[in-house]
C-alpha cells in the first residue's frame, strides 16, 4: 500500500532552519505531484508548497516565499521542504501529501497523505 512518512521536525528558535523529508513508497513516484501542508492548533490545514511530477514546477504560499524551498528526488522517491528563517508563527504539524494529478495548492485533490511530523518555533 502507499506510505508517506515525513521526519525532520523538530524545536527550533525564532531564525533558523529544518529541513523536512517525506519518504515515498507504494507508488510510482514520478507520476504524481508533491505538496507539504501544515496545520497549526485550532487552525485548519493550510497549503505550504507544491512541486509538479518532474521538479519542473512550483507554487508557494505567500507567507513562506523567500524562506522555504520545496524539492524532490524521482530517484529515491523522496520530497524535501528546506525552512530557513523559521518565525514562531510556522509552528505547526507539518504533512507531506501526493496528488495524482497535476500540481495543486488544494488539500482536496491530494490522494495520499503522510501521518505528520511536529515543527515548533520558539520565539
Amino acid at each position: 500500500q502507499v506510505q508517506l512518512v515525513e521526519f525532520g521536525g523538530g524545536l527550533v528558535q525564532a531564525g533558523g532552519s529544518l529541513r523536512l523529508s517525506c519518504a515515498a513508497s507504494g507508488l510510482t513516484f514520478s507520476t504524481y505531484a508533491m505538496g507539504w501542508f501544515r496545520q497549526a492548533p485550532g487552525k485548519e490545514r493550510e497549503f505550504v508548497a507544491a512541486i509538479s511530477r518532474s521538479g519542473g514546477r512550483i507554487y508557494n504560499t505567500d507567507s513562506v516565499k523567500g524562506r522555504f524551498t520545496i524539492s524532490r528526488d524521482n530517484i529515491k522517491n523522496m520530497v524535501y521542504l528546506q525552512m530557513n528563517s523559521l518565525k514562531p508563527e510556522d509552528t505547526a504539524v507539518y504533512y507531506c501529501a501526493a496528488d495524482r494529478g497535476d500540481i495543486s495548492t488544494f488539500s482536496q485533490r491530494y490522494d495520499y497523505w503522510g501521518q505528520g511530523t511536529q515543527v515548533t518555533v520558539s520565539s
